[in-house]
């Protein structure tokens, strides 16, 4: 197939399937025929079948957008992806509307591209891919872990390489510069599916570095996080740095009942015991554009609601 077709192998299998494929008029339909030098085979490509899903007219924040993918920044709240429990109001409802009939067919079906996800309580960037070889292009990158991702994060704590308890935790290390790394195993809770448990035999590798931007209180008893991951896993910041007894603010899942010292912090104590959601935003994406080759790197600004936790940990 020409590359430009931007076809996958696991397309070509349904495209076999379906009848699409033919040798001198009759359809192929067994992918495991074997087939000599010279023969000549003919495939037709459908036209993308509407998506199964409704478009919604929800207002984005779209940072970049061309003819093969969109950068969105992501406000908190909204889910990337329809389920069982948020049939609607999500990001892919919203791209359904935008795009309309710029829409390529990724995958045969007129929809957009999600070739990675952040959390719902999570803000920031997310790029999608509005064709094939977008698509293709997007998710071999974030495969090889080529695509840079910084997340700014509120955490508990202080995260310093002279702490000696850090020493005591698996799987967490310094790098030069103060750079904390994390390197664990990943895999569903066995108790609660909702949830990731860092494991260290079985489940998939991850690793997240981060390094403190900023300090809060006197003393220090929150800081601010640039962290950026090696590997994309579901939760991994949050996890990581739960497991590095350095919790997200406000994170509901994993960042336990620990509160902050209203001593070190006054009323930025407060405003962090109220915050609503994890304190994780996805501040820096870069990657190579997939048809053009084009090196990209976005930023997203800070949401309101991070801001006003900042300045009020600042206050202290």
């Amino acid at each position: 197939m020409p590359e430009e077709a931007a076809l996958s192998r696991s397309r070509l299998a349904r495209l076999i399937a379906d009848g699409a494929v033919s040798r001198q008029g009759r359809a192929v339909t067994d992918p495991k025929l074997r087939v000599t030098a010279g023969e000549v085979f003919d495939l037709v490509v459908p036209a993308a079948v509407a998506p199964d899903l409704a478009a919604e007219s929800i207002p984005l924040d779209i940072v970049f957008e061309d003819d093969d993918l969109i950068v969105v920044n992501k406000p908190p709240g909204m889910v990337v992806h329809p389920a069982p429990g948020t049939p609607g109001g999500t990001l892919v409802n919203a791209l359904l509307a935008h795009c309309g009939d710029r829409l390529s067919g990724v995958g045969g079906v007129a929809r957009p591209g999600v070739v990675h996800r952040i959390d719902k309580d999570t803000s920031g960037l997310i790029v999608a891919a509005k064709s094939d070889r977008a698509h293709h292009g997007l998710a071999e990158q974030f495969e090889h872990h080529t695509v840079r991702r910084h997340y700014r994060a509120l955490v508990h704590g202080v995260p310093d390489a002279a702490d000696p308890r850090l020493r005591g935790v698996p799987g967490v290390s310094f790098e030069d510069g103060g750079v904390l790394k994390i390197t664990t195993r990943l895999a569903r809770h066995r108790t609660d599916r909702q949830k990731q448990a860092v494991i260290f035999q079985g489940g998939r590798h991850a690793v997240t570095r981060a390094r403190v931007l900023e300090r809060f209180g006197a003393p220090p008893a929150a800081a601010m996080l640039d962290c950026w991951l090696e590997t994309g896993r579901t939760h991994q910041i949050r996890v990581h740095l739960a497991h590095a007894g350095h919790g997200l603010i406000g994170d509901p899942v994993y960042g336990g009942r620990r509160k902050l010292s209203a001593g070190a912090l006054g009323e930025g104590a407060a405003a962090a015991a109220a915050f609503p959601r994890q304190a994780l935003h996805a501040a820096t994406l870069g990657f190579e554009h997939p048809a053009t080759g084009q090196v990209l790197q976005f930023e997203a600004p800070l949401p309101a609601d991070l801001s006003a936790l900042i300045a009020a940990l600042r206050g202290a």
